[in-house]
């Protein structure tokens, strides 16, 4: 495996400097970058992603029928405890699968902002705090949450059966002997949801979660085929790898000087890279919390939920085999380096999805910025972020000007691109 990385890189870097190299005896090109520079910039276009990576988890995550039944579902407000929250009230087709809320509203107020569903089928952890490792895990969480659908799963069991039994049966097969179940029940919820959970047979339960997890099986086979389409960027990008001097115009000369503060002393692309202009990982970066006095503590809490869901790679409804959770099987519990710390969300389609931040924080791209180049002190855990003076083993000190932050909220325009979706 290791060479077969090398050899890949060995043959990216050689691609990138012959087209460097072609780029110096063609036309000349309306913006110069050197030739790392050009590589970073193949490496963020979105063709790059390639195929979207199995989720071992989930053996139907790519059947038509499930799909088509993960569509219903995902629509379907009788899927919450007063009938009028559905999956796609807070992720709406009509925008960017999210709801331009600061926080996420369902039969209650969430304490965090929505996240967009596309390109979950690339990320090892999802929700702002990684608590959940497939897309599948992260679509049951919210049914049961008193804040978003506020269901029990028992009840959400008995409406798809009642409401979608052959759909279900063509996509998973028989349908497991539950006898007769009651109204509400869930090892969540109210006491008396709670009560009536435990009365049942341990049988009964483990064919009512299977059933459950079913239910976020489909709907994760439904929102992979929800994507990013190409933007301005990715179109820049290939013109500058290709040697394309009339393509390159498809940036504004604003935002090319945008896109080199991103690259350069912006630093935003130490976490913002790859082709989901994401690393899938969790940082603290000094945040302001909405409530001072009770800030969020972020990734450090949500690895202790994730590793007691029973709806993880490891548990028993997973269609994964042990050695397929590698993810999951070699996480660093003891670092206090995740205390405040959040998932870093894809820039694609940024400026399109204001508030931002994990609570919704700052109104807009230009307030995103200059809280980075204020590089302030976390008010939990550790910010990563160097401060002016201070010694720092990975990062320089952020140093934007005004003309840098207005060049640099123009460039995220141009990642911006149209919302792909099953028709």
């Amino acid at each position: 495996m290791k060479k077969r990385v090398i050899w890949a890189f060995a043959a990216v870097a050689a691609f990138t400097v012959s087209v460097f190299a072609a780029q110096e005896l063609s036309a000349p090109l309306r913006d110069k970058w050197t030739a790392q520079e050009v590589a970073t910039l193949a490496s963020m276009r979105l063709k790059v992603a390639g195929v979207r990576p199995a989720d071992f988890s989930n053996a139907y995550e790519q059947k038509t029928e499930a799909a088509a039944l993960g569509r219903a579902l995902f629509n379907d407000t009788r899927l919450s405890k007063n009938g009028q929250v559905s999956c796609a009230s807070c992720h709406s087709a009509a925008g960017q699968f999210e709801d331009g809320r600061q926080f996420g509203q369902g039969v209650g107020t969430g304490k965090r902002r929505t996240m967009p569903v596309m390109g979950a089928a690339h990320s090892p952890f999802l929700f702002w705090d990684g608590r959940k490792d497939s897309a599948w895990s992260q679509a049951l969480g919210p049914l049961e949450d008193p804040a978003e659908h506020g269901g029990n799963r028992v009840a959400f069991v008995k409406l798809v059966l009642g409401h979608y039994k052959s759909q279900y049966q063509a996509a998973f097969g028989p349908i497991p002997v539950l006898g007769q179940l009651p109204e509400n029940a869930s090892p969540n919820g109210s006491d008396a949801e709670r009560a009536a959970w435990t009365a049942l047979s341990a049988t009964t339960r483990d064919g009512v979660n299977r059933v459950f997890a079913n239910m976020g099986k489909a709907i994760a086979a439904y929102e992979r085929n929800i994507v990013y389409g190409e933007s301005r960027f990715d179109e820049y990008a290939e013109a500058t790898v290709r040697g394309d001097a009339r393509g390159q115009e498809s940036l504004t000369l604003q935002e090319v000087r945008g896109l080199r503060t991103f690259l350069n002393k912006g630093q935003c692309v130490t976490c913002h890279n790859g082709p989901l202009l994401t690393d899938h990982a969790f940082h603290n970066t000094g945040v302001p919390p909405v409530d001072p006095k009770n800030p969020d503590r972020g990734r450090i809490d949500g690895l202790k939920q994730l590793l007691k869901d029973e709806f993880n790679c490891l548990g028993p409804y997973s269609d994964a085999k042990p050695e397929q959770c590698g993810e999951l099987q070699f996480l660093n519990t003891n670092d206090a380096g995740q205390l405040g710390a959040f998932r870093t969300p894809s820039l694609r389609n940024v400026a399109a999805r204001a508030p931002y931040m994990h609570a919704g924080q700052f109104a807009s791209l230009d307030q995103v910025l200059q809280h980075y180049a204020a590089s302030p002190k976390a008010a939990i855990g550790h910010s990563e972020l160097a401060r002016p003076g201070e010694k720092h083993a990975e990062r320089q000190t952020i140093r934007l000007s005004a003309a840098d932050i207005q060049d640099l909220a123009a460039f995220l325009h141009a990642f911006t691109g149209p919302v792909v979706q099953p028709k």
